[in-house]
């Protein structure tokens, strides 16, 4: 049943314009334009070793917090959640498809964030295990988030705050501007951010070749115990 209702979240996914543009269009239209136009100051050496990771941040937050989340919330409107909550599916298993269908939703987007920054002249370094540890907690955490909202907000009010977020977020979480741009003071807030622990992380590993990032690690699976949590507690089905 798990399986069955996640091939079916997938498939509604896929089929979405609007969602598709979220999670797959705007993240390569952004990796290509910036890797291609000198707007940002992004360091030495080449911008898609920069970019590249902060895109796949971006791509993850997408998918498991801007997209799950106003996908949910007008399916908690309109009682979809309701219906499905009262099938003989359980309502942890409805969950647990809904965060199968993220993960496979996220593996397409990487690998086309990978082949177009590929194409682009991307060399990356570091070592597959830690960006694999990244990548799951960072879907954690945006998960928890993106759910909490869905449970608590009503559908019109998820819509704008999951939106607005994540054009925050994008700006100042370390994605495209680099943090160091930005005051002391701010960088001190902003590196707390999952969305800048994510990036900064896989940043690290695969543009410095650094080994596992266990403080970037950190943030992000303290983010998915309260996200995760908190969503479970305060998750309102209708």
């Amino acid at each position: 049943m798990i399986m069955a209702q996640a091939a079916l979240e997938t498939k509604m996914l896929l089929r979405n314009g609007e969602q598709l543009l979220l999670t797959v269009v705007i993240p390569t239209l952004l990796l290509v334009l910036f890797s291609t136009v000198d707007i940002v100051d992004t360091g030495e050496g080449e911008a898609v070793d920069f970019l590249a990771p902060g895109i796949l941040a971006l791509a993850v937050m997408s998918t498991a917090f801007t997209g799950q989340a106003i996908a949910t919330g007008f399916e908690r409107r309109y009682g979809v959640l309701k219906r499905l909550g009262s099938s003989p599916l359980p309502r942890w298993g409805l969950m647990t498809a809904k965060t199968l269908s993220v993960l496979v939703t996220e593996v397409l987007q990487v690998l086309l964030v990978t082949v177009i920054a590929f194409t682009l002249g991307w060399d990356p370094q570091g070592n597959p295990l830690a960006v694999a540890l990244l990548l799951v907690l960072g879907t954690a955490a945006f998960s928890g988030l993106g759910l909490l909202m869905a449970g608590t907000l009503k559908a019109e009010a998820t819509l704008a705050a999951a939106n607005l977020v994540f054009l925050l977020l994008l700006l100042g979480g370390g994605v495209i501007v680099p943090l160091d741009k930005f005051p002391d003071a701010a960088q001190d807030i902003l590196g707390l951010l999952p969305i800048a622990a994510l990036s900064d992380g896989l940043r690290d590993v695969l543009q410095d070749g650094a080994g596992m990032p266990w403080g970037d690690l950190g943030i992000l699976a303290v983010w998915s115990v309260l996200g995760l949590a908190a969503a479970g507690r305060f998750f309102r089905w209708e």
